[in-house]
């Protein structure tokens, strides 16, 4: 996920940062806004933790998403090509 589609869906997707970054406060996360790097330092000075170490966890968290957003849609999918058979 790049950052242009954080920011298109950054409302969708605060909560499951929530909940992936419990720390964060609902008036950071409504200030991050999807801009990627407020969020790297956020998670940086709230966790105490290296930037490379960030990126590493903020990058996987977001291919999770990626991935389960694809497999969603193949699921909807196959349920559309099934129901029509």
């Amino acid at each position: 996920m790049n950052e242009d589609q954080l920011k298109g869906r950054w409302n969708e997707l605060k909560g499951k940062v929530k909940e992936r970054w419990g720390r964060l406060t609902d008036d950071e996360l409504t200030q991050i806004s999807g801009k990627k790097e407020q969020l790297l330092g956020k998670i940086q000075t709230k966790y105490g933790i290296a930037r490379d170490r960030a990126e590493k966890e903020l990058r996987r968290f977001l291919d999770s998403l990626s991935l389960s957003s694809d497999t969603e849609s193949q699921e909807s999918k196959s349920e559309e090509t099934s129901s029509r058979r």
